[in-house]
């Protein structure tokens, strides 16, 4: 009897020590599952944290100062998270992605750009609106108040290429105004177009209202009336060929969170 009793006693005090020693072990798998999926962050309206990764995003130009401040916003709340940016005309972007150009998302100027390369991305979605203004220098000292006044010959009237969104949609809205312009050189992003006013080597041009908003004391905007205008839209989508498609899908679908919503919509940018 004594030694059954003894022996019970031993695997007794075994199980308490057995499980005494699984308890931490079961917290610290807890613990890694947490890392895993993440509690809320603002970088995933899911309340998943992002996946830590190093990203390469090709957007257009007209994004260049928007993107820089929502990319330092994201990566603050997503500690680990690198994004670098390639800023480009659409139509180089796409190029880009063609040729095989290892990135990672990709956000063109307007959604027809974007569909030439449907078989490399996922499903697109907009993440923000543009309209056009007629940019001139600071004073507007050519007195330009309209579309049909770019038609003036006296006029240096610069524009973005025709295979470049901002250029499709300029003349898109000439064309509607049947206003023919001769333009001095025609530059291959909407940035260059904004460079040349600012530069005084144009006496105007058509940029996208974020871009003049960028330069408020070297350019004047004036506003083109909605029935003469278009309206840009900026489509973003993770590429097949990323090696951080989690990484990637979690930035563009933080595009449409309102935190991202809100940097874009300061910046000028309209609504998706």
């Amino acid at each position: 009897m004594s030694v059954s009793l003894t022996f019970t006693r031993r695997r007794a005090a075994t199980a308490v020590l057995t499980a005494a020693l699984l308890v931490p072990l079961a917290a610290c798998g807890n613990n890694d599952t947490n890392k895993g999926t993440g509690g809320a962050s603002a970088g995933s309206p899911s309340g998943s944290a992002a996946p830590k990764a190093g990203l390469t995003v090709l957007a257009a130009a007209s994004l260049t100062d928007v993107f820089k401040t929502a990319g330092a916003a994201y990566e603050k709340k997503n500690p680990g998270t690198k994004i670098t940016f390639s800023f480009a005309g659409s139509q180089e972007l796409i190029a880009q992605v063609a040729q095989g150009s290892p990135a990672d998302a990709l956000v063109t100027a307007d959604t027809k750009s974007m569909d030439k390369v449907k078989a490399d991305t996922g499903t697109p979605v907009v993440i923000a609106r543009n309209r056009l203004v007629i940019a001139t220098g600071e004073g507007n000292p050519h007195k330009v108040d309209e579309l049909k006044d770019l038609s003036d010959s006296k006029l240096k009237v610069v524009l973005a290429a025709p295979e470049v969104p901002a250029g499709k949609y300029s003349k898109q809205i000439l064309d509607a105004q049947k206003i023919t312009v001769k333009p001095v050189s025609q530059e291959p992003n909407v940035r260059a177009v904004l460079s040349k006013v600012e530069l005084g080597e144009a006496d105007a041009g058509l940029v996208y209202e974020t871009d003049a908003a960028t330069a408020p004391d070297k350019v004047d905007a004036i506003e083109i009336p909605d029935a003469q205008n278009a309206i840009a839209s900026y489509p973003a989508a993770t590429l097949k060929e990323s090696k951080n498609a989690e990484a990637a899908a979690a930035f563009v679908t933080w595009l449409s969170t309102p935190e991202a919503q809100k940097i874009l919509q300061d910046a000028g940018f309209q609504k998706p």
